[in-house]
């Protein structure tokens, strides 16, 4: 059985839905419907394809396309995607997502069928071990009800102690929830309506969430959610220089996937890429930074490149004090020794 292949990708799944559109579309469109359901570097990798007819899905009429596909086709499910599906239910993360009628029904549906991977294959070892408590009743709860609340731009009255210990109390509209492979952590970025009705946006860690409840209020529809979290970004973003070897291009933008970001194609190695970020994750992304290897160099902008330096003095001088240590408490045992 063949693990890896084309039609399990965010690509196939992107071009499905291409395919299936009766209408002719431009390169255009194309792009918008890629930014929407894929990432924005996919473009690299889809359009070049599709305009030079190496994939041969469209017939080109002008800078119109239109699909050779019709769109009532159905693909059943492969032996490998059911596999891969038993797999992913044994995350307990996943029961986040789905109601525990959900979960039981579909764990009866695939009880005959053996896991792609089990949990227990996979090593972590740069990740932290106090992770959100996924099987916790009060946490599920809370994440149940801000998914809900995301879904509905509803306001949610709710309780949180921060990691200072201090207890809050607002309504937020949770805007998004974003998980940190770091941290192994969920957050939800919440917007606040201030007393002057500007939008204000929090970030906050949902196992620190005490208490969540539903209100009726709802976000008006002219308040883009999205436009408000790029509004805390700094002006401007991190800029990144990538050069593509040893896989390094596809290793970034997994490394890099919570965050959002702009990738363009410098030459035939070597590309660019912007990442957008407010203060609140400067930290976790500048030690993401740090830890990704050589193939990735830091262009800009100056106050990161600043933050990058003095992180990378403090580790120095960290070194150089274990180091020295040892050496001041043999000399310390040898002075010792002589005196006896």
């Amino acid at each position: 059985m063949e693990l890896f292949t084309e039609i399990h990708n965010c690509y196939y799944q992107v071009l499905r839905h291409l395919l299936c559109r009766q209408d002719a579309v431009t390169i255009e469109d194309m792009c918008g419907r890629i930014r929407e359901e894929g990432f924005e570097e996919s473009m690299l990798a889809i359009i070049p394809k599709i305009e030079s007819g190496a994939w041969q899905l469209f017939e080109r009429e002008g800078a119109h396309f239109l699909s050779k596909i019709a769109p009532d086709f159905l693909t059943p499910l492969t032996e490998l995607e059911k596999r891969y599906l038993k797999a992913l239910l044994a995350d307990p993360r996943i029961g986040l997502f789905l109601s525990r009628e959900q979960r039981e029904s579909l764990d009866s549906m695939l009880s005959d069928v053996p896991p792609l991977w089990k949990q227990e294959q996979f090593y972590y070892y740069d990740r932290f071990a106090d992770g959100d408590p996924y099987d916790d009743d009060t946490y599920r709860t809370n994440f149940r009800t801000l998914l809900t609340a995301q879904k509905n731009r509803q306001y949610v009255d709710l309780d949180y102690t921060s990691p200072r210990g201090v207890r809050v109390h607002h309504y937020y509209v949770p805007a998004r929830l974003e998980y940190s492979v770091k941290n192994d952590k969920f957050r939800v970025l919440a917007l606040e309506r201030t007393r002057h009705r500007n939008v204000k946006l929090e970030i906050l860690n949902v196992a620190r969430i005490d208490h969540v409840t539903l209100t009726d209020q709802k976000l008006s529809a002219d308040v883009d959610l999205n436009a408000a979290i790029r509004g805390s970004y700094y002006k401007e973003p991190l800029r990144l220089r990538i050069v593509n070897k040893r896989n390094a291009l596809e290793r970034a933008m997994l490394h890099f996937a919570n965050y959002e970001k702009n990738t363009v194609k410098i030459d035939e190695d070597t590309y660019e890429c912007l990442i957008y970020y407010n203060q609140s994750m400067e930290t976790e992304l500048l030690i993401e930074v740090l830890s990704f290897g050589p193939m990735l160099t830091v262009l800009g902008n100056d106050r990161f490149l600043k933050s990058l330096k003095q992180r990378l003095e403090r580790q120095k001088k960290l070194s150089d004090e274990r180091i020295a240590l040892p050496m001041k408490r043999s000399g310390s045992l040898s002075r010792k020794n002589n005196a006896e």
